[in-house]
């Protein structure tokens, strides 16, 4: 199952420490603030309590949105970043 994390976090270290709990769980960055990668609900549930655990008390947001392969086959982008 596909997981995508979104953030809102208006401390830069706690970003970046939020950005490396989702690396190190094998997701990739999509947007400066989103991640997606692929695990189970075992996982989704260890990286949530690892970003509550490191944003602690601080001001911000963090959602995370399990997809099914057939959702995400239907995603739509568009990329002029390259």
């Amino acid at each position: 199952m596909y997981t995508l994390i979104v953030y809102d976090i208006t401390s830069n270290r706690i970003r970046k420490r939020i950005a490396d709990a989702c690396l190190d769980y094998g997701m990739q960055r999509i947007q400066k603030s989103a991640f997606l990668g692929d695990m189970n609900r075992n996982r989704q549930d260890e990286l949530m309590v690892r970003l509550s655990k490191e944003l602690g008390d601080k001001k911000g947001n963090i959602q995370l949105f399990p997809l099914c392969h057939a959702d995400l086959s239907q995603r739509k982008q568009l990329d002029n970043s390259h």
